[in-house]
């Protein structure tokens, strides 16, 4: 199918499935985190317009929510209140740009011996595992409510085909929020009170600014921007294009920073590729980037109407926590698949001693400090785990 000689209406109906399909994940991240949720849509939006800015229009990929910083962003601002925290969220734009200049420099080469799978995967599994304790927290408030939404994602994920199979958050949360209005758990005042149309940002955040989340967010960020790689060559796969060479490696990541940028001064969560619209461009042969900005488009109309975040605020507790209990496990086993994918030795005691530390001192809430610096959790495990993948002597093998 040429994508690009479908009619403006076809490709309209198609944007706005698009965005269905990241709608759940996008929103679902500052519920979790405490911000208004049509926040992340206007920001999504924004950043997505952006990055195809940045790339030339010619790439086809929808930036929304990134689920890699829940937990830091959680533990941040318990230390220094969520504005503050958000401000912090301004580094991740830093490591994008440092990491696309080295890739227009050096190529792939230098990150894959900064960053190889046996230091990525720990952090992945970190991510997943590191907000297990609130998931359990927030599913038993109402143990029902929780296991209704688990089990409808479950059952998407399981046994439905095509574009329903990539909406399970959206499913769990809906057949959870339906039931919960059924029993009595949802309150409507929240709604009834919002206005219709409502301005979805602040744009003071950035008056919080202070160098402790700045630097505690940094290394967070090295997981989704080795993600975004791995997501740059599958869209290229399913658009049969090598956007790898055109426009770029260092253009795309150059555009997810940006867009992380505008994200943190407008008081949203950092932007990430979403794999879920790339796989509804494979099911519907759909891969025009003008779709995706039409989703972009989308997302910010539904951002400015204030009843439909209201609406999203009502959520109960339980229901979002029964998703979760899915949800960061899923994370965790995809940091698993990492490493089986890379066949990384787990008889080499190099690869146990990297993978070990990093798991150990990520959950057991190390903290490195001093003076007004202080970094921990998943950030401290990443930059360990960079240094003991580079002073760690290698064997022959894997030397060559």
């Amino acid at each position: 199918m040429n994508t690009e000689q479908l009619s403006p209406a076809k490709k309209t109906i198609v944007g706005v499935q698009f965005l269905f399909v990241a709608f759940g994940a996008t929103v679902l991240v500052p519920l979790l985190i405490g911000i208004n949720p049509a926040t992340a849509l206007f920001t999504a939006g924004v950043g997505t317009l952006i990055f195809h800015v940045v790339t030339k229009g010619r790439v086809p990929i929808f930036l929304g929510s990134s689920f890699a910083f829940i937990a830091p962003i959680i533990a941040a601002t318990q230390q220094w209140g969520l504005p503050g925290t958000i401000a912090g969220l301004t580094s991740v734009s830093l490591v994008y740009f440092v990491m696309s200049a080295l890739v227009k420099w050096q190529g792939r080469k230098l990150l894959d011996r900064l960053f190889p799978p046996v230091v990525i995967g720990p952090v992945i599994i970190l991510i997943g595992l590191s907000l297990s304790g609130s998931a359990v927290n927030m599913a038993k408030d109402h143990w029902l409510l929780a296991f209704v939404s688990l089990i409808t994602a479950i059952l998407v994920l399981t046994l439905c085909r095509g574009l329903m199979k990539l909406v399970p958050i959206l499913s769990g949360v809906a057949v959870g929020y339906i039931v919960a209005v059924c029993m009595g758990e949802v309150d409507f005042t929240g709604v009834a009170n919002a206005s219709w149309i409502a301005m979805p940002v602040a744009f003071d955040t950035i008056t919080h600014f202070s160098w402790s989340p700045f630097l505690y967010m940094m290394p967070v960020a090295i997981a989704p921007v080795i993600e975004h790689i791995g997501d740059v060559y599958v869209v290229s796969a399913v658009a049969d294009k090598d956007f790898v060479k055109d426009p770029g490696l260092h253009r795309t990541m150059l555009g997810d920073g940006l867009a992380c940028l505008c994200s943190a001064f407008l008081g949203g969560p950092p932007e990430t590729t979403y794999s879920e619209v790339t796989g509804a461009m494979s099911i519907t042969k759909v891969t025009s980037p003008a779709v995706i900005r039409i989703s972009a488009l989308t997302a910010i109309c539904f951002s400015v109407v204030g009843k439909l975040s209201a609406l999203l605020q009502s959520i109960p507790q339980a229901v979002l926590g029964g998703i979760m209990l899915l949800l960061f496990g899923t994370i965790a086993s995809v940091g698993v698949q990492n490493l089986m994918q890379h066949r990384v030795d787990m008889n080499d005691t190099r690869n146990v001693i990297i993978i070990s530390v990093m798991l150990t001192m990520g959950l057991g809430g190390a903290v490195l400090s001093g003076g007004s610096f202080a970094i921990s959790g998943i950030g401290l495990s990443a930059v360990i785990g960079v240094v003991l993948n580079l002073v760690l002597p290698k064997t022959k093998a894997e030397e060559k």
